[in-house]
């Protein structure tokens, strides 16, 4: 087997003080990309800042890690809004990050939607098309990073958006290609060893267990590790080891 390529992605800037930056900065040395929370259900202009700075110095693919607006539930939860208005949340979030972006010199890259606002993207179509309409609005060149083989992924090929397929390293799936919901236990690995075994399949293109056992297949181009994981900034600098061992080069 010749060399492997694969990007690596976690969800930072996921806090309100700037102190509170020290797990991620332990983590943006072994990754290729980072989801930066634009104030929807985390962050700050000053974290956003500090994110930006620290991704610019690691050489990171910038992405904005837009939600609803949501910060008691941390964006977990649906909230009703109109569409008018979560097209002005979502503008709001992925201008204030640009901003911050352009003001470092350094280009936002794409778009991934984060917590409930992704789960149901991964379904609706209507959602899917409202989130590219707005990420075209801001800046039609930038991509879309969300769940492989979902609806999503079919609403960016609809708008010729450019789709970067995303599976995760520590979250179980069902049979049908979706994440077990947080509520079930054990729908977040946090065992190194399972995290590994995962991972590494996914990154060599083999098939993973669902929640049942059953073998999935997922063709993906990015793998995600959520920061917020306990033991975040060790399984990034392992994973990394570990796919340096298998010939994976990690790159965005």
């Amino acid at each position: 087997m010749g060399i492997l390529h694969i990007d690596l992605n976690c969800d930072l800037g996921e806090y309100e003080s700037l102190s509170d930056g020290h797990a991620d900065a332990t983590i943006m040395p072994y990754i290729s990309s980072c989801n930066i929370a634009c104030g929807g259900h985390a962050g700050n202009e000053e974290v956003m800042a500090q994110s930006v700075q620290w991704a610019k110095h690691n050489q990171l693919r910038i992405g904005a890690h837009p939600s609803f607006p949501d910060r008691e539930n941390f964006g977990r939860h649906k909230i009703d809004l109109s569409d008018t208005a979560l097209k002005h949340s979502l503008a709001h979030q992925l201008t204030a990050l640009k901003a911050v972006c352009d003001a470092h010199n350094v280009a936002m890259s794409y778009v991934k939607p984060h917590g409930a606002l992704y789960n149901l993207a991964a379904d609706d179509l209507s959602l899917s098309m409202l989130l590219i309409e707005v990420i075209h609005d801001i800046n039609p060149h930038l991509a879309l990073m969300g769940l492989a083989h979902s609806v999503m992924q079919s609403a960016a090929a609809k708008t010729h958006t450019h789709f970067i397929a995303e599976a995760f390293i520590d979250r179980r799936y069902t049979s049908d290609l979706r994440l077990q919901p947080r509520t079930i236990q054990g729908a977040v690995i946090d065992d190194f060893e399972a995290q590994a075994e995962q991972a590494l399949a996914l990154a060599q293109g083999r098939a993973i267990p669902s929640d049942e056992g059953q073998p999935l297949n997922i063709t993906c181009q990015s793998l995600c590790l959520h920061g917020d994981t306990p033991n975040a900034a060790e399984a990034a600098q392992l994973l990394n080891q570990l796919f340096i061992q298998n010939n994976i080069q990690i790159h965005a």
